[in-house]
């Protein structure tokens, strides 16, 4: 397992580190009267339909995590999970897991690149993401095009921190580029998969995102998961916006 450095987080133009994370929830972005979360039908049954739907897939699962674990054993060395810092409702940290996709100096490999590269250091601090991510190893790149990086956050989806649909989990160096709308964020477990998803994903601009994490937060419904699960799955196969 593997886990990256301490971040932190600009909120108001002042600097907050994971451990003063309560600072974060201080600074009265989160409502906590508010949001989904006040319905029997988000906190128990959205909850229960998270747990069935990956108990009843756990057969399969074993089978690809077995599969995916081999392969980035014989593909690059370094471990098979690693787990990223990232904030979930009520503005607090968790650890989110995902299948190893870089090479375990990545740290060091982007500060390189992007000072080789300023149009790359652009493109980085607009998404957070590159096209041509020098970090990421041959299996890494299959494992994030088909999105099977993501699987391990079931873990997360199991014990509480994640639900299978929400707005994707953010690190705290974005939580500026919400701004107001982090109080919108908060309002719902983050998830493995959400309208974000679904909705062009990295073709996307981040106001973009922002915008269609705020509208789920208020929209959210039941049937609105089930439709961006089976929307997933499409997603998944066409590997739409995903790098």
């Amino acid at each position: 397992m593997h886990s990256h450095p301490q971040e932190s987080a600009a909120i108001n133009g002042r600097i907050f580190s994971i451990s003063e994370s309560p600072a974060i929830i201080g600074t009265h972005l989160v409502r906590q009267d508010d949001g989904p979360r006040r319905f029997f039908r988000y906190r128990v049954l959205k909850r229960g339909f998270d747990v069935l739907l990956i108990l009843l897939s756990s057969p399969l699962l074993l089978v690809v995590f077995s599969l995916i674990a081999i392969a980035i054993r014989l593909g690059s060395p370094g471990p098979i999970f690693f787990s990223h810092r990232r904030i979930r409702r009520h503005g607090a940290f968790f650890s989110m897991w995902k299948f190893r996709t870089m090479c375990v100096n990545s740290a060091q490999v982007l500060e390189d690149y992007l000072d080789a590269n300023p149009e790359a250091r652009v493109e980085w601090r607009k998404t957070h993401k590159l096209r041509k991510d020098p970090r990421v190893t041959p299996v890494g790149n299959f494992l994030r095009r088909t999105s099977l990086d993501e699987l391990p956050q079931l873990w997360n989806v199991l014990t509480g921190s994640m639900s299978l649909v929400g707005p994707r989990p953010i690190v705290a160096a974005e939580v500026e580029k919400y701004g107001p709308y982090f109080a919108d964020y908060c309002l719902v477990k983050p998830g493995v998969t959400g309208l974000w998803q679904v909705s062009g994903r990295s073709h996307t601009s981040y106001p973009q995102r922002v915008q269609l994490d705020r509208r789920y937060a208020h929209s959210w419904s039941l049937f609105g998961d089930l439709k961006i699960l089976v929307k997933t799955l499409f997603s998944v196969v066409n590997q739409d916006g995903a790098y």
